[in-house]
């Protein structure tokens, strides 16, 4: 039997200890950790980034050279200079690059996205719908992401998931799946992490 949800949880105790919006920064360290996402002068763009907690660490790890944007479609309360914010729905994506082109952000070397859709309670319904952010995540990589870039992304594990992940692998290159301590003990996301193919970045053929 899975523990019951605990609102106030180590994870959640110690963010608060160290300063940080959300227990979920803990999933981004253990990524980082194990795939080595980030390097200084980066620029990363992280999808669904309220209220701030990864923006909060990928700011430190890429540093004063780098260049953070966090796209959210809820505000998010300033982080730190080398990061900049927008209320933004993902899913318009044509709006959302538009957007981005406009300040200058033509390419990026890592996207991430922590994005989980509101819950209906119907689990089928609720998986599709990560799904089907998780492609909207894929979409605007596929478009921004330079050659060997990378895209990391929370996904749940569903009836769809197989068939999702198994077109990720013809599209992109080095598909790999990852759990992480954090995550709470009921939760069925699971994190994807992927390399763009060289020869398809930028030109809008990568997205599913």
């Amino acid at each position: 039997m899975p523990k019951p949800y605990t609102p106030n949880d180590r994870w959640s105790q110690r963010a608060a200890r160290e300063g940080y919006r959300a227990r979920s920064v803990y999933k981004l360290m253990e990524l980082d950790e194990r795939f080595r996402l980030f390097e200084p002068g980066m620029t990363v763009l992280d999808l669904g980034a309220a209220p701030g907690s990864w923006l909060q660490f990928t700011a430190e790890k890429v540093g004063d050279r780098g260049r953070v944007i966090g796209v959210d479609l809820q505000p998010i309360e300033p982080v730190a200079a080398n990061v900049t914010t927008l209320q933004h729905d993902i899913t318009d994506t044509d709006g959302l690059l538009t957007v981005l082109k406009q300040m200058n952000v033509h390419t990026v070397d890592l996207v991430l996205s922590d994005l989980a859709p509101s819950t209906s309670g119907i689990k089928d319904v609720d998986q599709w719908r990560s799904i089907e952010l998780s492609q909207a995540v894929t979409d605007i990589a596929g478009h921004l992401l330079k050659p060997d870039g990378r895209c990391v992304m929370k996904v749940f594990r569903g009836a769809d998931f197989d068939a999702f992940l198994k077109d990720l692998k013809k599209r992109w290159k080095d598909v790999r799946t990852a759990q992480v301590k954090a995550s709470r003990d009921r939760s069925k996301e699971i994190y994807i992490i992927a390399r763009t193919m060289s020869q398809q970045c930028n030109n809008g053929t990568m997205p599913l």
